[in-house]
């Protein structure tokens, strides 16, 4: 899955998830002063800013194959090494950083184990290598009401149930074959208001990742009853929803 659109688009679409999460994140992988980290497939930033806050921009490096989604986190983040580059030809040496973390990016390598085997590639001795993924198959990602709504109306709609890493023991059988350490599994859960349903669904609308390419593939009268099946499923205003993860840690 490709990201061809603006950084601010993603950043309204799963940025006020996955910035709490990244705090959540870097603690499950014991990010501490005096590490380098990389951070791999880091779309507009959320994740390295939450290790620049605790290494400094000089211990921070990512990469991340959207030439917009890499521009942006340069620009955020100045100071920090951002290179435009796929998770499966990591552009580092063996054995450079203490911590490699993938939040929310496994499910969209081309190649996840090539992925994880290249981060734990570039991670010395003694370090951390950590992934996360939402539980889509759980009905626990942030996009579960939006599917089960498109599934109800469409019975063939991918709900990304099936993508790499999206179910309980995934990511540690992914792990294990990438030849990485014993996987220590976790989930981490963030929880985010919409002040009103519109502000939950316009993101949808953007064309960002498989939910907004799927609800752009329908016309307007198709995804007016998407919208409608969707605001039915979900509680009343302010919309709250719990989206929660599956995490690893390997060791290396």
């Amino acid at each position: 899955m490709s990201f061809n659109v603006s950084a601010d688009a993603y950043l309204r679409f799963m940025g006020r998830y996955s910035e709490p999460l990244a705090a959540q994140f870097a603690d499950l992988a014991g990010v501490r002063p005096g590490h380098r980290a990389l951070d791999v497939g880091c779309g507009p930033g959320a994740l390295a800013a939450e290790l620049v806050s605790r290494l400094g921009a000089g211990a921070v490096c990512a990469v991340e194959p959207s030439a917009s989604f890499a521009a942006a986190a340069a620009q955020r983040l100045p100071g920090v090494d951002v290179r435009r580059s796929a998770a499966e030809q990591l552009p580092f040496g063996d054995g450079v950083f203490d911590v490699t973390l993938a939040q929310l990016v496994v499910h969209f390598m081309t190649d996840p184990v090539a992925g994880l085997r290249e981060m734990g590639r570039v991670t010395g001795p003694g370090g951390v290598v950590a992934a996360c993924v939402w539980d889509h198959a759980g009905g626990r990602s942030p996009v579960a009401p939006f599917w089960r709504a498109a599934r109800e109306l469409d019975p063939d709609a991918d709900d990304e149930s099936d993508l790499a890493g999206a179910r309980e023991g995934d990511l540690a059988r992914l792990c294990a074959r990438a030849g990485l350490g014993p996987a220590r599994a976790a989930t981490l859960t963030v929880r985010v208001r919409h002040a009103t349903f519109d502000e939950y669904w316009q993101p949808f609308t953007l064309g960002v990742g498989p939910a907004g390419a799927y609800a752009a593939s329908l016309d307007p009268e198709r995804r007016a009853r998407l919208r409608e099946r969707c605001r039915r499923l979900l509680p009343a205003e302010p919309v709250e929803i719990a989206a929660t993860v599956w995490a690893v840690t390997c060791p290396t």
